[in-house]
């Protein structure tokens, strides 16, 4: 799954004009269309896939990331390095995600432990490294763990109808969708240390 506008770039006339109002004088910074999509088609993956972890719907994160990208357009930014313009369209989103709340699900200090994880998970691909790692993992999984990943994960299942479905109570379920996700962390982790 990715942001709904992956394969539908718009097209932009060249140079791209950023438009903003600065005390009744109008700004216009100039952005060659190239650079643009670029960015795009280089970062919205990562970026979308960043504000779904941190919790944000398909719908939601969708939004977020047309903005993270319309607030590029408009913002006194300047490209540097790939991990510097990844970080601060993750910044943005960030906020971006906080604000779409009237009270945020969590403190700045959580945000920043949940910013230090996706770094380490990301690393220099955007996580789409870990993605395929993870794809096989899962597939390496039989049985009723197996089974519990697509229910929960695949069928967006409760925790109640998986139960009903493996003879389990709520918190059983629980206990299994937590072991299960230790051993696929530990399988892409084993993983991406042996190179395969």
């Amino acid at each position: 799954m990715g942001p709904a506008f992956a394969g539908a770039l718009p097209e932009f006339p060249a140079p791209f004009g950023a438009i903003g109002d600065s005390g009744g004088v109008t700004e216009v910074r100039s952005i060659p269309a190239d650079a643009v999509v670029r960015l795009v088609r280089r970062h919205q993956d990562e970026v979308w896939r960043y504000v779904r972890y941190l919790g944000a719907s398909t719908e939601l994160a969708d939004d977020l990331v047309q903005e993270a990208f319309l607030q590029l357009l408009r913002a006194p930014f300047r490209e540097s390095s790939e991990a510097e313009t990844a970080g601060w369209l993750r910044t943005v989103v960030r906020n971006l995600y906080v604000r779409s709340f009237r009270r945020p699900p969590f403190e700045h200090a959580e945000l920043d432990e949940l910013e230090s994880t996706w770094r380490t998970f990301a690393q220099d691909d955007g996580g789409a490294d870990a993605l395929v790692h993870l794809r096989h993992c899962v597939d390496g999984l039989s049985g009723r763990l197996r089974d519990v990943v697509r229910w929960h994960y695949e069928e967006r299942c409760s925790r109640k109808v998986i139960g009903e479905r493996l003879g389990l109570g709520e918190d059983g379920v629980k206990s299994l969708l937590r072991r299960t996700r230790q051993a696929l962390k530990t399988c892409v982790e084993q993983r991406r240390e042996a190179g395969a």
